[in-house]
């Protein structure tokens, strides 16, 4: 009988095992690093702390510790998550930032939604922003990846069968649920035919047949479509916020300032006339922050404003909330990490290179560190987690220059100047691009459009608009730039033209119905996609 071997597994041995290296620890034995903290001094083994907390990996504090005296640290795929958590530990700013510009430059499709989830945990916003990015423009490849088929179902909404497929014994019950999230009206009729109705797994089950039919009514029955116009039926875009346009306050062909609101919807290219503002607001700064639409500031034909009020679209009401710190007409405005940022304009005496910042939960304004310049009418937007600041003017002189604004670090830095001097220039920002439309140079109106590559840090000439546009309001949404109304040097403007980045187009949609011109504007995304 040939020898039998037998294990014996003591799997409680680590969690006894822990209890007598704590009493160890204490008693001062086989210890090899001491903490000194004040006055304090705790003695400890490195190789525990190296395995239980991130921060005291020998390698990153090694990094930190060189690099408090020589300013300089190597980082690598091995070493960049151990040094950022350190560096955010010791509020290394500095390396932390160069941590996140190291994933950023290397996100793939097998590693961005890690290197989203690790950033998201270490409150590393723009390097967030940049995987959600990724994902969208790259999904194809993204849904075919290990980190995505091994996602919770919450997070999966495309790719579906490939998601069910994966595990097909445990998830085949959740696929009606996740086919709601597909929008089937917008694949082509062939496609449907083809690969949807003849997949087994569409075919066993009552309600995605149901999905099926609806998808082929659109299709088939075109004059019931504004009746399929729900979200399911609406395109998903790799915009940065695919939504309706609203266009909020602006000036009459008298002059006299509105507080007329109208709403633009880019899937059937019509406009529709929205709830007033309580106030006349011309030159008035627009965003949108937390889906809610707020009309900061502006002129009331007497007077320059600190007022601001939001419209909430569940109620469809306008409501006053806290008044900024200045008066400012002609300013910018901005969102960015569920905060409010306005900066510069004209108080009616000067323009301005002050910046406040809003926090909606505490409805408080704080002053920010100020502009590099003094800026009236320029053109304000965020892009890569950063706001930028381009052209205007300071009463005297009319900018090329941009300067950005860092929140992490709340200073103002210069970029590469724009081909051309601009105020009441509109800006925007789509798929990693500045765009800088139109505007007045100081003797021309201006049609020209530039784009500005982070990347090169440089501007390029794009498609000029088929109109000449001061004043104009810049927008980006479902992949593609609006540039809506402003004044060509003798009328104020109604008129709307789109700009198609890939074809490097303009043409012209509807034009606005209650405005003619000099209006602010900001998206409000579609309902969110859950």
């Amino acid at each position: 009988m040939a020898d039998e071997v037998e294990t014996f597994l003591k799997a409680d041995l680590p969690n006894l095992a822990f209890p007598v290296l704590e009493d160890i620890r204490r008693q001062g034995k086989l210890c090899d690093v001491t903490l000194k903290v004040g006055d304090r001094k705790f003695r400890a083994h490195r190789i525990v702390l190296a395995a239980s907390i991130p921060y005291f990996h020998a390698i990153a504090l090694e990094s930190l510790v060189n690099f408090a005296y020589n300013g300089r640290v190597e980082i690598d795929q091995n070493n960049v998550q151990s040094l950022l958590v350190a560096a955010s530990f010791l509020h290394l700013q500095s390396v932390k930032d160069a941590c996140c510009n190291f994933l950023n430059k290397r996100l793939h499709p097998t590693n961005c939604l890690g290197v989203r989830s690790f950033a998201d945990q270490y409150m590393c916003t723009g390097l967030v922003e940049a995987a959600n990015k990724y994902v969208q423009k790259h999904f194809k490849d993204v849904m075919r990846s290990e980190e995505f088929l091994n996602l919770p179902r919450t997070d999966v909404y495309e790719a579906v069968l490939l998601w069910v497929k994966k595990e097909i014994d445990s998830r085949q019950d959740c696929l009606p649920e996740l086919m709601v999230k597909v929008r089937l009206p917008l694949l082509t009729p062939q496609f449907l035919s083809d690969r949807v109705a003849t997949e087994e797994l569409i075919k066993s089950s009552h309600k995605c047949r149901d999905l099926l039919d609806v998808a082929r009514d659109y299709h088939l029955m075109l004059e019931r479509r504004p009746l399929l116009q729900t979200f399911k039926a609406r395109p998903r875009c790799c915009s940065d916020i695919p939504g309706m346009i609203y266009a909020v306050g602006g000036l009459t062909s008298s002059g006299d300032s509105l507080s007329t609101v109208e709403c633009f919807d880019p899937l059937v290219s019509r406009w529709s006339v929205a709830e007033a503002m309580s106030t006349m607001r011309s030159r008035v700064g627009v965003a949108v922050l937390n889906g809610q639409l707020y009309a900061i500031g502006g002129y009331d034909g007497q007077d320059r404003l600190s007022t601001v009020e939001v419209f909430d679209q569940s109620t469809k009401r306008w409501k006053k909330v806290a008044a900024m710190n200045c008066k400012r007409s002609a300013l910018g405005a901005a969102a960015l990490n569920r905060r409010l940022y306005v900066l510069g304009g004209y108080d009616g005496v000067t323009s301005l290179k002050s910046v406040e910042v809003f926090d909606p939960e505490n409805n408080v304004w704080t002053i920010l560190s100020n502009m590099l310049k003094h800026r009236s009418a320029s053109g304000v937007t965020v892009l890569d987690g950063e706001i930028y600041a381009c052209g205007g003017h300071d009463g005297l002189s009319i900018f090329d220059s941009v300067e950005c604004y860092n929140t992490s670090t709340n200073t103002w830095r210069y970029l590469a100047p724009m081909m051309s001097k601009r105020c009441r220039l509109g800006i925007a920002a789509l798929n990693g691009k500045l765009y800088a439309a139109g505007g007045y140079d100081g003797s021309v109106f201006l049609k020209t459009v530039e784009c500005y590559n982070p990347e090169k840090n440089e501007w390029r000439p794009v498609k000029a608009m088929k109109v000449k546009r001061s004043r104009v309001a810049l927008v980006s949404t479902y992949g593609k730039i609006y540039a809506i109304g402003g004044y060509d040097g003798s009328t104020n403007l109604s008129s709307v033209e789109m700009y198609d980045p890939e074809k490097d187009t303009w043409e012209f949609v509807s034009p606005m119905t209650a405005h003619e011109g000099g209006v602010g504007v900001g998206v409000v995304p579609v309902e969110p996609e859950v």
